[in-house]
């Protein structure tokens, strides 16, 4: 039978929901779904006979992600319609490391559904192809055959030389100083001549709603974002990590929050990533008002 108290499944629940959050979030990009997902997770444990589950994370994580599979369908279809381009909600900070960067998360989009589930259990929380079998309702064999494409997707996404955590937070620090002052010249010299410029507005505010490639046409972002600033400031509230990359958290002059998350290469910077959305930054409110 199953146990009889919300407490009894809460007190076995709650030490996994961050681990759980993790598998969503990887899954399905968004801190919102995520939370979701586990929260109805946890009602299906409360409803479970948990006397009979011998490992309860492993139960946990096969419900996690079958409830992700069965969002992701729909969840690409609203990305059809998306207004410019789409990055995942910002995690800053995340307490458990992991190569999971924001670009091997963009990458994971053009992933089928399996094999985002296969790769992301198998090579990221290190789940053996017995149990991706399980949870995905194909055999180990299948499941290794999914991982292997998915690594050939994502082989380029993945950090080849990863910036030593103190020296990448300078550069963004310098990165935040120069695009804020003016300075283009300093700007233009952490830029690599193949930089790109990801910024997601969502249409609520103001974005390219283009991926920029090249240092001229993100040189010309800047310059005019540059008088912008001198008119109306942004204030730098947290500089740290973000989705595995260094970057900072702003608040911008119509007081809402921004992220600025920076892939480096060779002390040069070769992708910036900047989220607007303010429904992606819901979740960082409570944290930086």
């Amino acid at each position: 039978m199953a146990q009889t108290t919300g407490e009894d499944a809460a007190l076995s629940f709650d030490p996994l929901r961050p681990r759980l959050i993790r598998v969503a979030y990887r899954m399905l990009g968004s801190v919102a779904d995520a939370e979701d997902v586990v929260q109805e997770a946890f009602i299906r444990w409360m409803g479970a006979d948990r006397s009979q589950v011998r490992e309860p994370e492993a139960f946990l994580r096969r419900v996690v992600t079958r409830l992700c599979l069965d969002q992701l369908g729909s969840a690409r279809r609203r990305r059809e319609t998306y207004t410019g381009p789409w990055l995942p909600e910002p995690m800053v900070e995340e307490p458990e490391d992991d190569d999971v960067t924001l670009p091997l998360m963009l990458a994971l989009e053009r992933l089928s559904p399996l094999e985002r589930a296969a790769f992301l259990l198998h090579d990221v929380f290190g789940v053996a192809f017995e149990e991706v079998a399980t949870t995905i309702d194909r055999d180990p064999a299948a499941c290794r055959q999914l991982a292997t494409r998915a690594r050939a997707h994502v082989r380029e996404a993945r950090p080849r030389f990863q910036v030593e955590r103190q020296r990448g937070l300078d550069i963004a620090q310098a990165f935040f100083a120069a695009s804020r002052s003016g300075d283009m010249t300093a700007l233009g010299a952490m830029l690599a001549a193949d930089v790109s410029l990801h910024s997601d507005g969502g249409g609520k505010r103001s974005a390219a709603l283009r991926v920029l490639f090249g240092i001229e046409d993100v040189m010309k972002v800047h310059t005019a974002l540059a008088v912008h600033f001198g008119k109306q400031p942004s204030e730098l509230v947290h500089a740290g990590l973000i989705n595995g990359l260094p970057g900072f958290v702003t608040r911008e002059a119509d007081g809402e929050l921004q992220t600025t998350a920076l892939d480096i290469e060779d002390g040069r910077v070769t992708a910036i990533y900047v989220m607007r959305n303010p429904d992606k930054l819901k979740h960082l409110r409570p944290r930086y008002g």
